[in-house]
């Protein structure tokens, strides 16, 4: 039997192009502070630093196995978590960090990955002459990790909200309260710094796996939209997200304080989105 048009596309566009299927998501944000070490002491303040000069302190993500089911997706989240130990140097977080990315197996997804996160995590690889091979030894020309119009192996969901510069973009604060999600929990990217020199550095993980958590429902709606997922495999990794929040909101307070907010939205569809596809059909 020929599989019909529309599922074929859906396989082969979750396959690398050496026929491998992406079996784990990983959504992934890091925190910064500037390199004194490398910042020239007459940088102006108010000026970001070059990527280069961005000493990471924290790498954290929510993981999640990719389930398929009759042609689509569907994401269930085993962990949301920063890596290493907060009293880890950053060449140590690094090292973990690469030695834990499977090459082609995983999907990464970012928030302005490929203007940001990304490039930082390899410049310091370089920097502290760390291999980040996993990053160039999977796919071909077209289809791999630095690729920016192929979502398969590297989704920056930023750069596809924004039809890769098309549209405007969009801060992930903005798009996470315009579908119900709370986005910022516990900080902000300008006071990282701050928190860093206080001794803050697990509030500093913490604010940065909420990022995540906003990250990983944002691209669920974002598989919704494209047809990598339908109605029914969106509510059940919603589900999943959910359950991982509860499951370790008592040990982790950030998780309890997103998912309340979360609740409390009044957006449209926060959570589930068959339950208001059933009720328009009952509409004249």
């Amino acid at each position: 039997m020929v599989a019909p048009r529309s599922t074929e596309k859906s396989r082969s566009r979750m396959m690398n192009p050496g026929g491998q299927m992406t079996h784990r998501l990983l959504c992934i944000d890091i925190e910064t502070v500037p390199d004194g070490e490398l910042v020239p002491p007459d940088w102006p303040e108010d000026k970001f630093p070059k990527l280069a000069w961005h000493r990471i302190v924290a790498i954290s993500l929510v993981e999640a196995r990719i389930l398929r089911m009759a042609g689509v997706e569907r994401y269930e989240v085993t962990a949301c978590r920063s890596g290493g130990e907060a009293d880890w140097d950053e060449g140590r977080l690094l090292r973990a960090f690469w030695s834990f990315l499977d090459p082609g197996h995983d999907r990464v997804a970012t928030w302005n990955g490929r203007g940001f996160d990304l490039p930082v995590l390899r410049l310091r690889a370089m920097v502290h002459g760390i291999p980040a091979a996993a990053w160039y030894s999977a796919g071909d020309k077209w289809t791999n990790y630095s690729s920016r119009y192929s979502a398969d192996m590297h989704c920056d969901l930023m750069d596809q909200l924004a039809d890769h510069g098309a549209a405007s973009r969009l801060g992930l604060d903005d798009m996470a309260h315009a579908i119900g999600l709370p986005g910022k929990v516990g900080g902000h990217g300008s006071s990282v710094a701050r928190m860093v020199e206080d001794g803050e550095i697990e509030a500093v993980r913490a604010y940065c796996e909420a990022d995540c958590l906003n990250l990983f429902a944002l691209y669920v709606r974002w598989a919704l939209l494209t047809g990598r997922t339908d109605r029914a495999g969106h509510d059940a990794s919603m589900e999943s997200l959910v359950a991982c929040l509860e499951r370790d909101r008592e040990r982790r307070p950030h998780f309890g304080v997103f998912l309340d907010a979360w609740r409390a939205s009044r957006r449209p569809a926060p959570f589930k989105v068959s339950a208001i596809v059933e009720g328009m059909k009952t509409l004249p």
